[in-house]
């Protein structure tokens, strides 16, 4: 399974470093970019228990899914009310 999350799909994205040099301190006219490196961008993404389409699954979930209160979790006391039967 994929690290992306179910409810805002968010996945790890391409991006890039700059390394810079001549700051105005230095006499210079501003930053000036004198290279760049690929790097990845990962979203901040947990393995949570939740209830999804009525059933208990482990998926991974965004923390803004999760503060957006799309996240629904399953109730502990039915679970050990399930496991006593």
């Amino acid at each position: 399974m994929s690290r992306k999350c179910v409810f805002t799909d968010r996945c790890a994205r391409g991006g890039w470093t700059k390394a810079e040099k001549g700051a105005r301190r230095d006499g210079g006219v501003g930053n000036k970019i004198k290279g760049r490196t690929k790097r990845l961008v990962k979203p901040n993404l947990k393995k949570l228990a939740i209830v999804l389409d009525g059933k208990v699954q482990r998926v991974w979930v965004s923390t803004k899914a999760m503060r957006q209160g799309l996240v629904v979790k399953p109730s502990k006391v039915k679970v050990a009310a399930a496991a006593a039967k």
